[in-house]
């Protein structure tokens, strides 16, 4: 049972598809709610679409989508007709002690936040939602590498870089479909894991001497982990799916340059699941709300 959220006043502003989904789970906790930057989804969004001035003067919630904000300002909105940006003259209008989640936060919204007393909390990083999230994600970045290849994942060797949440996902997925795979980690604890689980485990140190091999790339390290010289050993044909946080961790530069097809695949839940990624904030996202909005009261 989610709990109550009875008197907070919740701003979405801006995001996906997978808004239409949790939307409906906020009002049910009984929240009221306001959307910002879906002019496109009229009769979609089942709560009422205001302006950003009206809606930051109302707030004591504000949910950003889960890429965050871009450094000048620019908040990703699927529906809205314009570019909608969040700028200093706006945040001014808030409320101090103001909550804003999102799923990951660059240094231009953590300044902002401090700057107007903002409780920033990213929720990408919980766990059940992290975990949760790992399948949609999985599932897109397959489907992204076989529309990509003209070769089926059985038989294929594949490479899964970082084994957190979404590595250990990918993995799987890799290994039910018959693939070759190799896992390179970090910590002897991961390397430990992947063992155990059945797949080649190396660490990073090792990578130049089974990348050549490879097929299939997939990276969930948000750190440069295919820099220019480890590209260069891989197959022409190679497939590369990057879905850490941006900017990544390719080398897309040299990747370009050398002729190998890698993709910068962030957010891919909402992109490829969005009623499944949607059904999972709607799940947490009253936890997360009532737990961070702390004994303020209403």
């Amino acid at each position: 049972m989610s709990p109550s959220l009875a008197g907070m006043r919740i701003v979405v502003l801006g995001g996906d598809a997978r808004s239409l989904f949790y939307i409906p789970a906020l009002l049910e906790a009984g929240a009221a709610v306001k959307a910002v930057g879906f002019d496109n989804a009229v009769g979609l969004v089942p709560c009422e679409l205001v302006g950003i001035t009206e809606a930051l003067l109302w707030a004591n919630v504000l949910i950003l989508p889960m890429s965050g904000l871009a450094s000048d300002g620019t908040v990703g909105a699927q529906y809205a007709d314009d570019k909608l940006v969040l700028t200093p003259e706006m945040c001014a209008l808030t409320q101090t002690g103001l909550l804003v989640l999102t799923g990951v936060a660059n240094a231009h919204l953590k300044e902002l936040a401090s700057n107007y007393g903002w409780r920033l909390v990213e929720i990408a990083d919980i766990d059940d939602l992290a975990i949760l999230n790992s399948v949609p994600s999985a599932e897109g970045a397959l489907q992204m590498a076989m529309t990509e290849s003209d070769i089926t994942i059985h038989g294929s060797t594949s490479l899964v870089l970082g084994f957190g949440r979404c590595g250990v996902t990918l993995a799987h997925s890799l290994d039910g479909l018959g693939a070759r795979v190799i896992v390179a980690a970090r910590s002897t604890a991961d390397l430990a894991r992947a063992h155990v689980f059945g797949y080649h485990a190396i660490s990073f140190t090792s990578l130049a001497d089974v990348i050549g091999s490879c097929d299939f790339i997939f990276n969930t390290v948000p750190a440069l982990v295919l820099p220019r010289q480890l590209l260069a050993l891989t197959k022409p044909e190679v497939v590369i799916i990057d879905i850490a946080s941006s900017p990544g961790g390719v080398d897309f530069v040299a990747a370009q340059r050398l002729g190998r097809k890698a993709l910068l695949a962030p957010s891919l839940p909402g992109k490829v699941a969005a009623r499944s990624a949607g059904r999972i904030l709607g799940e947490l996202l009253p936890r997360i709300i009532k737990k961070n909005y702390g004994g303020r009261g209403y």
